[in-house]
């Protein structure tokens, strides 16, 4: 008879008119890798927040290590012995990471007494599941992998058995997963049973025992890691076949459009941002931009898109020059065939109160193809935004419809389709996939590649090296700020980008110095 950890059986959970889960049932093994996988509002998350009490669910049973357990908060899964590792951490930075893991389970008001028998049972863990990280460093000090170690210190600190992990890569280097990975072997090992949410189909491939796939707030399959592959599991999450590697046809780089020199970008608090950045990119080339979130990139893409001042510098569009003191925002880059797709759609991409057919022509709406006499010409707008919806799959197909009812893929196809339409001659793309499921995934690279086939060029940002290789023609690294390297992508790999994303700049120039002697 198998030992299971967990049991759900027929979890139920509606918001109003959507049903989130529907009669979901699920077994993990005791002591195993349990990955769970699905396209956007699959139902993944709702299920992990039932299990975590953030959510109640409307009807159904979870048994937690045989017994039939109720969880209606955090404390009460806590003290069931299942802990949650969020895709964005909780931590609080000043503190250090002893502070951090014994913040709110202190057990006296004597923190002296309290840190003391924690430093014991921190150490201990940290030997016992291979999780080093210095108890007196102060969090906001430390990489991001390690943070992230300190995620799951605090969790097996208030005795989590059952470690629930959410996109737990989505902000690692490849060398930083890679660990992680192992990590998470060793907590197998050790007795600890994960539940390992993620999009990425790789990792599911390299560390989970069984795999179970949500489809449409319903559980769809239940699979052997083993006897089971990438492509089948992008079937079964959305439902049709599923192209995981586009062709990326040969072409021939043009003459540059683009050409970035001595780039400097300062922040609102004084601090450089972007440092002396140089490069260039052609038509018909994607040009890659690797790197770790905050690392300088939406600062990049900023100044390049007219959004933020350069501090030293130029940024050239053909004759059009952006530099120190220049007033050329936006609305110039738009006139000159300079398209934008923002890294963050909701702060920047889209309206989300406003409709879609108004989403559709934002940025442009000033055109005098959209107005009459300075009123907007809401059936034109509506026929054009249904156009846009129809060609690039954006569902519903309701131009009425308000943005902020559209899931995250849907949104994004409606920007890209309203950046795109007008052929520009560059297109600046930021994490075009960010929180996008694989359906939605392959079509937007479908029309990336598509305008770089027709002599389009293209700088794209992404955190995700599975698409800046698929993608990018050459990859630029940017650490610090600083370009760390920069490499054709036939000849890259993700060990090599992985050690270039956690260079500086002067090692770098140093390693590129050793190589010429």
């Amino acid at each position: 008879m198998t030992d299971y950890a967990l049991e759900l059986d027929r979890v139920s959970k509606r918001f109003g008119a959507v049903q989130a889960n529907k009669d979901v049932s699920l077994n993990v093994v005791k002591g195993s890798i349990h990955g769970i996988v699905g396209e956007n509002g699959a139902g993944k998350s709702t299920l992990m927040s039932i299990l975590y009490g953030f959510y109640q669910a409307d009807s159904g049973s979870i048994k937690v290590f045989g017994k039939t357990t109720d969880i209606p908060n955090s404390h009460a899964a806590i003290a069931a012995g299942i802990g949650m590792v969020h895709q964005h951490f909780m931590l609080v930075e000043p503190f250090t990471v002893l502070e951090n893991v014994i913040l709110g389970n202190e057990g006296s008001a004597l923190l002296t007494h309290s840190q003391a028998k924690a430093r014991k049972v921190l150490q201990d863990l940290s030997s016992d599941y291979n999780l080093k990280v210095d108890p007196d460093a102060v969090v906001g000090d430390l990489p991001v992998g390690l943070q992230q170690r300190v995620e799951i210190l605090k969790a097996l600190y208030k005795g989590a058995r059952i470690l629930i992990l959410d996109e737990p890569t989505g902000v690692l280097t490849p060398q930083e997963t890679d660990d992680l990975l192992q990590i998470l072997e060793g907590l197998k090992e050790q007795g600890v049973t994960v539940l390992l949410i993620t999009h990425k189909l790789k990792e599911i491939m390299a560390v989970t025992d069984n795999v179970s796939v949500m489809r449409h707030g319903e559980m769809v399959a239940h699979l052997s890691t083993e006897d089971t592959s990438p492509e089948e599991l992008a079937e079964l999450m959305v439902g049709r076949k599923v192209v995981t590697q586009l062709e990326k046809p040969s072409n021939e780089a043009g003459e540059p459009v683009l050409t970035v020199e001595g780039l400097s970008v300062v922040d609102s608090q004084n601090v450089e941002r972007v440092k002396k950045v140089s490069f260039s990119v052609a038509a018909g080339e994607i040009v890659g931009v690797a790197g770790v979130s905050g690392n300088g990139q939406t600062e990049l893409m900023e100044a390049l898109s007219g959004m933020r001042p350069v501090d030293a510098g130029t940024i050239s569009y053909g004759n059009l020059k952006i530099s120190p003191g220049t007033s050329i925002g936006p609305d110039d880059l738009r006139h000159a065939g300079i398209a934008h797709v923002p890294e963050d759609r909701h702060r920047v991409g889209l309206v989300t109160a406003m409709s879609a057919s108004e989403n559709s022509i934002l940025g442009y709406h000033r055109d005098d193809t959209w107005n009459q006499q300075g009123l907007l010409k809401p059936a034109l707008v509506e026929k054009h935004c249904a156009g846009l919806m129809a060609g690039f799959d954006v569902r519903p197909q309701d131009p009425k419809l308000k943005s902020a009812n559209f899931s995250g893929g849907n949104q994004q196809k409606l920007i890209l389709a309203r950046e795109l339409d007008c052929e520009p001659k560059v297109l600046l793309v930021g994490q075009p996939t960010r929180g996008v499921d694989i359906g939605a995934i392959e079509f937007i690279h479908t029309q990336l590649l598509k305008m770089r086939n027709r002599g389009g060029a293209i700088l794209l940002i992404s955190v995700e090296l599975d698409e800046i290789l698929a993608l990018s023609d050459r990859i630029i690294v940017m650490c610090d700020g600083c370009i760390t390297g920069e490499v054709s992508a036939k000849d890259a790999d993700e060990r090599t980008l992985g050690l270039m994303m956690s260079a500086t700049s002067d090692s770098s120039s140093t390693s590129t110095e050793e190589q010429a002697e």
